[in-house]
């Protein structure tokens, strides 16, 4: 499958493992090269889809400069948003749990921007998908922090978690965008190269 992209070596721009097993999903043959330090902050103007999109870009244009002729990459960022607010990766403990005490018994917006670029094409789009979480205890929001460490994580939780499977009452759209890549989308676009 993917055939078109014979001719390109594809790299993979993100320290994600979910990422990485995601593109690894569709059986794609690709090599994982994170840049460390990508400064991820954004202009306060931006609103919704338009913060991770910049983030995404942000991140292949580091890249850029050492980009080969015949390689592709793929780089995305991925926020929760709930009441017109980022909730980002944790700092701490304390701040996974004041984010999972937000997210319990509502309903947020994941939403995550991806770039895909060659020397030739740039070709960049946002997804959202909503989730609904059940009201969670303390004692729940306690175990999940202490247990899994979601501190890498937007929204501080992994949805394919614990957490997923005890909280999560309903996804609207695309379940591998809450993960952290929306799959299916990048297939699509990836055909078109």
């Amino acid at each position: 499958m993917l055939s078109n992209l014979n001719k390109y070596r594809i790299v993979l721009g993100s320290n994600s493992p979910r990422r990485k097993t995601l593109l690894a999903g569709i059986g794609l043959d690709f090599e994982v090269k994170p840049m460390p330090d990508i400064d991820e902050s954004y202009p306060d103007t931006l609103y919704a889809e338009e913060i991770p999109l910049y983030i995404a870009r942000k991140k292949a244009e580091a890249y850029l400069p050492t980009l080969a002729e015949d390689e592709l990459l793929i780089t995305a960022d991925t926020i929760v948003w709930i009441n017109d607010t980022v909730l980002g990766k944790p700092a701490d403990r304390a701040d996974a749990i004041r984010i999972l005490q937000t997210l319990s018994g509502n309903t947020h917006r994941v939403l995550t921007g991806v770039c895909i670029v060659t020397r030739l094409k740039t070709v960049t789009f946002s997804v959202s998908s909503g989730v609904s979480f059940a009201i969670l205890s303390d004692e729940d929001i306690e175990y999940y922090v202490d247990n899994y460490r979601p501190y890498d994580k937007a929204g501080a939780y992994g949805i394919q978690e614990w957490i997923g499977y005890v909280a999560v009452e309903g996804i609207e759209g695309s379940f591998y965008n809450v993960m952290g890549l929306p799959i299916q989308r990048v297939y699509k676009e990836l055909a078109k190269f």
